[in-house]
């Protein structure tokens, strides 16, 4: 008697909002380093479970390509699908161009991140913490998520890119659904586009020391949509990303014991809480995509030409292959694909902006309130329910009552 084959598995449902990494061991357990998966509408894809099976797939754009339109399901995809904003198709991002031009914008971007001062960025950050942290003191009590951790990212990036700091609590709500790929997937994504390009077209007619202002003046020859996308994609790889790292640390640091220290001010904790969530809870759990330019074979499984084929960067972390006796990792070992892999990972620009905004979030936050404690037991806290990006919905917190510091000035 033949034992059946183990059925797709759903890229949905609360075990990912409970235990991934669970749900992880048992796909790799019944499927290998590459698990076959259905999305919304039973759409059919690949979850590359494998450490090693990742880093190949990373580093071979030709046979495994970032080109959506290789697609062979598009024929099967309505126009309403929630994911499209992840994965559309014929999209003049930075996300889907592939070659010599994906270096070329890629080349772009990253110099217009590197002219950001980094003590410029700390100071900034810094102060939008202060700001937001004057409004908490005083209650003794609040959601760090929703109302700290969900709003700093944004408001520093808004602000190295040139919008008005008002437009900053709508960029929020849009940026969330977009991301999330439920409902309002599609309208988050338009409100971002009509206020990138309201943007687009103010630092045109008048230019500044900004992201967006030096983006225009070294485009190399990209058009404004294409240069609109770009910025549209740095935006929501900063963000989301950035806010789920701040409360995902910030939830390590008060429920594990090694880094009480850290509550009391200790800085080195600070890094290493937060290279060990890169590891163990890093805040991109999965990404689409990359498509099979040809038939071919990966992990054992026969990958078909225009196959979908999704990074699992949370399960490769974990992988038993590299991570043998499964011990976290805090020291500098930073071989996580957190960031992701080869030509198209997170530019080292981006990565330097999102670990400052994060650290400088975190630092102000315990120096402010040094008795910050949770308000609800460890097991209570909840995760959302996307399948990728990881982040708590809330994290209340304690601490004793104290002035704002325009109060004591």
């Amino acid at each position: 008697m033949t034992t059946p084959e183990p059925q797709p598995v759903p890229l949905s449902g609360p075990r990912f909002q409970t235990d991934p990494q669970d749900l992880y061991r048992q796909m790799r357990r019944d499927h290998g380093p590459v698990a076959p998966v259905v999305l919304d509408g039973d759409v059919p894809a690949w979850l590359v479970l494998g450490y090693r099976e990742l880093h190949q797939v990373t580093s071979d754009p030709a046979l495994f390509s970032r080109d959506s339109g290789l697609w062979n399901q598009w024929d099967n995809i309505p126009a309403d699908w929630p994911l499209l904003p992840m994965i559309g198709r014929d999209q003049p991002s930075i996300l889907y161009t592939v070659g010599e031009r994906h270096g070329q914008r890629a080349a772009v971007v990253s110099g217009a991140l590197e002219a950001m001062d980094p003590f410029g960025l700390k100071a900034r950050t810094e102060r939008f913490a202060d700001e937001l942290i004057d409004g908490l003191c005083g209650k003794g009590s609040c959601d760090i998520v929703a109302e700290y951790a969900m709003l700093l990212p944004l408001r520093v990036l808004a602000s190295i890119f040139g919008f008005p700091d008002e437009q900053g609590p709508g960029l929020v709500t849009a940026m969330n659904d977009m991301i999330n790929g439920q409902d309002g997937a599609l309208e988050g994504q338009a409100h971002i586009s009509a206020a990138m390009g309201a943007l687009l077209a103010a630092k045109s007619a008048a230019p500044s020391d900004d992201v967006v202002s030096r983006m225009l003046t070294n485009r190399s020859g990209f058009t404004p949509v294409e240069v609109a996308q770009d910025l549209m994609v740095m935006l929501a790889a900063g963000h989301q990303p950035t806010a789920d790292w701040i409360g995902n640390s910030l939830r390590l640091m008060l429920t594990d014991d090694r880094f009480a220290a850290s509550l009391a001010g200790g800085r080195h904790s600070v890094a290493e809480a937060m290279n060990e969530v890169l590891w163990e809870d890093t805040p991109t759990q999965n990404v689409a995509g990359r498509w099979a330019s040809r038939d071919t074979r990966l992990g054992g499984r026969g990958i078909a030409a225009g196959d979908m084929l999704l990074l699992g960067l949370a399960a490769a972390n974990a992988d038993p292959h590299v991570r043998a006796d499964g011990g976290a990792l805090t020291g500098g070992n930073n071989a996580f694909f957190s960031f992701g892999h080869g030509e198209h990972r997170c530019p080292f620009p981006a990565q330097e902006i999102a670990e400052t905004i994060a650290r400088t979030g975190i630092e102000v936050l315990l120096d402010r309130l040094p008795d910050m404690d949770l308000a609800v037991p460890a097991q209570d806290l909840a995760r959302r329910p996307s399948p990728w990006l990881r982040g708590l919905t809330a994290l209340p917190v304690t601490y004793t009552p104290t002035p704002a510091l325009g109060a004591t000035r």
